[in-house]
């Protein structure tokens, strides 16, 4: 019974994440097996956040352990997050919240991006990084978003 508590728990957890759209990619290194070496533009809408669209750029790996999915991306990311529409909130924000999480290696190295609000400037920032269980990585990269002062961003 708690299994299944757990894992509903999780499906509901997952279904809120910001959900990727593959916007374009570019192939960097040829591989004779497999899918190449390549970097992935993928956009993802901010779900706490109408009309705001962050752009994330990564590497993937190819070849027969990219195919497998048993490679490890390399750290790199980069971010950049634009109004697309008119702005408005789901609800409250936290100051800081984790809005995408993404696998990167089979063990221990994840893809993060992390809304933060700077409420004197009426602004959304996004933060790209990713981490390690085992050694930090410092590969980060951050874009801002300000919201006019006539929208007040609620926050709890």
């Amino acid at each position: 019974m708690k299994q299944r508590i757990a894992i509903l728990l999780l499906a509901a957890i997952a279904a809120s994440a910001a959900a990727a759209e593959q916007v374009g990619e570019v192939d960097t290194v040829f591989k004779l097996i497999g899918p190449d070496h390549k970097i992935v533009i993928e956009a993802y809408d901010d779900p706490k956040v109408n009309g705001v669209t962050c752009y994330v750029s990564r590497a993937k790996t190819g070849g027969v352990s990219g195919a497998l999915g048993l490679a490890e991306d390399k750290a790199e990311a980069s971010i950049a997050c634009r109004q697309v529409g008119p702005v408005s909130f789901v609800e409250p924000l936290k100051k800081r919240d984790e809005i995408f999480s993404e696998r990167q290696s089979i063990m221990f190295k994840r893809l993060r991006v992390v809304r933060m609000v700077d409420v004197k400037r009426n602004t959304l920032i996004y933060l790209s990084y990713s981490d390690r269980l085992i050694e930090g990585s410092p590969q980060n990269s951050v874009t801002a978003v300000p919201v006019d002062r006539a929208t007040v961003i609620p926050v709890k």
